[in-house]
């Protein structure tokens, strides 16, 4: 819970009469140090020299962490002003990197250090994807406007609150905007947030940053408000190039009636030279626009070569264990250390010399695929960073071995509660709840909030593990695809899976999308609902699978029969119908017809979003030669839920 007035901010009150000076950087270092040539030190310098090879980064941003066993770890990113060429942000960069360390902050193990064109983090503790308000920082101009405070007060907010929610909508985070305050003095303001937040968390950060202008700044003819999520800024002179997208111009706002002739000439030249500038833009956006859609209408999907998207071991390296020290801390791979079996190779629990536990996902070495789900895995987990995904913490390559090691989950995977009579008990309906929820934002991450686009392919119960808390932490990504940031689908011969919670176009035909794994997370829904596995429902005088169980009780109006007993009567039935509406929706039989996952979460966390009505889903049953058939009937019932006065998401279905 971010709380207002707990936010650490220092001010800066910056001298100049038309402008804020530019003293930079700007820089809050962390209260921890290391000590010279400690092992923090070195990955420090590893991971400074890092993030400057791979400036300007992606659209200005690129975040990385290395870990070095058994403690010590340091998280860092860098993201550069929207608007500001790949030159200037990688000289930003190169500075940042070079100075911060050994100039700005030496020996504090965090610092934020805000140039004017760049952002530059790191700290021995993970903030990706988390908005980050502490510590944050004011500076504004010491000179007031001088004239019509007011008037000038009221268009700075409300052009900052119009820049703020551009920046939040687009996949930049980051939008510039100017307006008219009178005839010859011109508002200029920015909004920007790290590429590694999602937008609803860059819209939440820019409107506290927006909250504090009011008392800080009043009057003043520029100001900036610096958090290490985002920042805002206003100045009445042009601090930023007009090259970049993401400019809008307001027109201006109507101004006091001048002498007859004043400002004439003026405006006339105005005019000449806006107009034939208006045109010229226009038919360039008109000619790039063109060309953008011609070009993804010639491209068909595929998948992106992983290798082309990652092209280092440099991150992972730091994180290799050797052989000796996973085969001591599972005690040469005990029976006793077994936690269970996965698709590729059994998983062991282990202890390294500091006490810290671990789990130990040994692959199989008869596995023909193994290596590649391997490197996979490593790649993906590595780069990954969210409170809903399993942390790898390194790996393990010797000869033929290859080996995964993660953080230590105490409380297992969600199948292990959910499936057995006694275990199920504990999960009571806020715990449940709260990983549905959990599950939805972790894959949400995945498919548009990491730097990389994600699809899963093999979201199930037993991929979905437990913290001390109950918390879901998705895991197992031997399987991911990485996907181009445009694109939502691709095709594979290879079918790999898992029967019950694949989408059916993905079983039968190999098509694989955000939309699959949307499939899989309605399965995974009815399952925490009723406490039962999918295939339990397979030949039974109940129904064919638990996708139709649940449609023809939606159909009878006794959907809340689906619940698991042992909840008894202390779940919210209000919820409960939600959440069983929401995973009918998601186990629809045409892709185009599931919401996508930043639908879901909104549909989870705002009870008062309305639901479209769900088509009657697709099942699968296996015929007695055991092969796998597909069947649908996808006209629509009206159940005992619907509502005549019921609106759509904006997401619609093709009719």
């Amino acid at each position: 819970m971010l709380i207002f007035p707990t936010f650490f901010i220092i001010c800066f009150i910056i001298h100049g009469n038309s402008q804020t000076a530019d003293q930079y950087p700007y820089r809050s270092c962390s209260s921890a140090n290391f000590t010279q040539s400690s092992t923090y030190h070195s990955i420090l310098n590893l991971l400074l020299s890092n993030l400057s090879a791979h400036a300007p980064g992606t659209n200005g941003f690129f975040n990385t962490s290395i870990a070095r066993p058994p403690n010590d770890a340091v998280y860092g990113l860098f993201q550069c002003r929207g608007d500001v060429t790949n030159t200037t942000c990688r000289n930003c960069v190169t500075s940042a990197t070079k100075n911060s360390a050994e100039q700005f902050c030496p020996l504090s193990q965090g610092a934020v250090v805000w140039y004017d064109e760049c952002i530059f983090r790191y700290s021995s503790h993970s903030f990706f994807s988390v908005i980050s308000l502490r510590p944050g920082l004011l500076a504004h101009n010491e000179a007031d406007i001088g004239i019509d405070t007011a008037r000038f007060n009221q268009l700075v907010m409300s052009t900052l609150r119009h820049t703020a929610a551009s920046a939040s909508s687009v996949d930049e985070l980051f939008a510039k905007q100017h307006t008219y305050f009178t005839s010859d003095i011109t508002l200029y303001t920015l909004a920007q947030c790290t590429r590694d937040l999602s937008y609803l968390d860059c819209q939440q950060c820019l409107a506290q940053s927006i909250d504090y202008v009011p008392n800080c700044c009043a009057n003043k003819r520029g100001a900036r408000v610096l958090f290490p999520s985002c920042f805002v800024r206003y100045e009445i002179y042009n601090f930023y190039e007009f090259t970049s997208n993401n400019s809008v111009q307001t027109p201006p706002p109507s101004l006091p009636s001048s002498p007859p002739g004043e400002n004439k000439v003026s405006r006339v030249s105005i005019v000449a030279i806006v107009v034939p500038i208006a045109i010229t833009v226009s038919i360039i956006l008109v000619a790039v626009g063109w060309w953008f859609l011609h070009r993804r209408a010639k491209k068909k999907y595929s998948p992106v070569k992983e290798d082309s998207v990652i092209d280092e071991m440099s991150t992972a390296e730091s994180l290799q264990f050797d052989f000796k020290t996973i085969n001591d801390a599972t005690n040469n791979f005990s029976e006793e250390n077994r936690l269970g079996e996965g698709g590729f190779g059994a998983v062991y629990k282990g202890r390294l010399e500091n006490g810290q536990e671990i789990a130990v996902k040994r692959l199989s070495r008869g596995s023909s695929q193994g290596f590649e789900e391997f490197k996979n895995e490593v790649m993906l987990v590595a780069k990954l960073q969210h409170r809903n995904l399993v942390k790898l913490l390194g790996f393990c390559l010797d000869g033929g071995e290859k080996i995964l090691i993660y953080e230590y989950i105490p409380n297992k995977s969600l199948n292990f509660f959910l499936f057995d009579p006694k275990r199920q008990r504990e999960l009571d309906w806020l715990k449940r709840y709260k990983i549905i929820h959990g599950i939805a934002r972790g894959m949400l991450y995945l498919h548009e909030d990491s730097r990389l686009r994600i699809i899963h392919r093999d979201l199930k119960a037993s991929n979905i593990l437990l913290d001390k808390n109950m918390n879901p932490k998705i895991s197992d990504f031997g399987l991911a695809r990485i996907v181009q940031v445009d694109q939502t689908q691709g095709n594979t011969n290879r079918i790999v899976g898992t029967y019950g919670y694949m989408a059916p176009e993905y079983a039968m035909h190999g098509n694989f999308s955000l939309k699959s794994d949307v499939y899989s997370f309605g399965v995974i829904v009815f399952e925490i609902l009723s406490g039962k596995k999918n295939n339990t429902f397979y030949l039974s005088d109940v129904a064919e699978d638990i996708m139709t169980h649940a449609w023809k009780l939606w159909t009878d109006g006794t959907s809340l029969t689906l619940l698991d007993a042992s909840l008894r009567e202390s779940y919210s039935k209000r919820q409960a119908l939600r959440c069983i509406h929401i995973a009918l929706l998601c186990v629809q039989h045409d892709p185009l017809c599931r919401p996508s996952m930043a639908s879901i979460v909104l549909m989870l966390s705002s009870h008062s979003t309305s639901l479209p009505l769900p088509k009657e889903p697709a099942f699968s049953m296996r015929s007695k030669d055991g092969g796998i058939v597909i069947e649908s009937d996808r006209s629509t019932r009206k159940s005992d839920h619907s509502s005549t006065n019921e609106i759509s998401m904006s997401e619609l279905c093709p009719r």
